[in-house]
């Protein structure tokens, strides 16, 4: 599991930044599934579970309905799949602040670029270690990103590797900002990059924090697809 700290995290029982517990719900189509994280999240100080769904549009439902912190979504699931039904919890006149953390058996780039560009916060295996899924869930809410290894690094080998190809102009970001961006869709940490550019560590956070904003990013890895489907090098 990778994560990139981009904000204040909670204590290490898992209260969240403002001092709440924090709120997951949970959608996926299997009640053993659900039944197993409600154990998991129930039983773990700081968290509390406070929905279930096995739709997806039964997911968006309780999110809007709850917003909570985090809602562990399934991929595959019926009457609206894990991505669309993400792409309604977090884009468009009804979006809402909850994090979206999607969970699958199958590991395919199609179902981690699909989660990405419609909002998600973060993408692991069902395989998932216990321990790795609730400091998966301490980190998105502390505004992380959040990536199984595998993926991940397919992620950022097929941007490194991509043969060159015509630029989509992105005028709204500046000359640094573009520096910025290569160098993190290439999965350089902001240390490596300070070091890289010659800059302070809080100098590459404010040229992050402004991509974000210009590109209507959530977290990092949305900047690796934008820098990809950008044709950036």
């Amino acid at each position: 599991m990778i994560s990139e700290r981009a904000g204040d995290r909670g204590d290490a029982q898992g209260i969240a930044p403002d001092g709440h517990e924090i709120r997951v719900v949970l959608a996926d189509d299997q009640a053993l599934v659900r039944g197993s994280f409600r154990l998991l999240i129930d039983h773990t100080p700081g968290f509390i579970c406070v929905g279930e769904a096995s739709t997806g549009r039964q997911a968006v439902e309780v999110a809007r309905r709850e917003e909570p912190d985090v809602l562990l979504m399934d991929v595959r699931m019926p009457d609206m799949d894990g991505v669309e039904a993400t792409r309604a919890i977090c884009q468009g006149p009804h979006a809402i602040e909850t994090k979206v953390i999607m969970l699958t058996t199958f590991d395919l780039d199609e179902y981690v670029m699909g989660g990405f560009r419609a909002g998600a916060s973060g993408f692991l295996l069902k395989d998932v270690m216990p321990r790795d899924l609730i400091e998966g869930i301490r980190s998105v809410v502390a505004g992380d990103r959040l990536i199984a290894p595998a993926p991940l690094a397919r992620l950022i080998d097929a941007y490194v590797a991509a043969p060159e190809r015509p630029v989509t102009p992105l005028p709204q970001i500046t000359g640094r900002e573009r520096e910025v961006l290569v160098l993190v869709a290439r999965g350089l940490s902001n240390d490596q990059i300070a070091v890289r550019l010659g800059v302070t560590m809080s100098t590459v956070k404010t040229h992050i924090n402004r991509l974000l904003n210009k590109l209507g990013g959530r977290d990092r890895t949305h900047l690796v697809i934008a820098a990809y489907e950008s044709g950036l090098r």
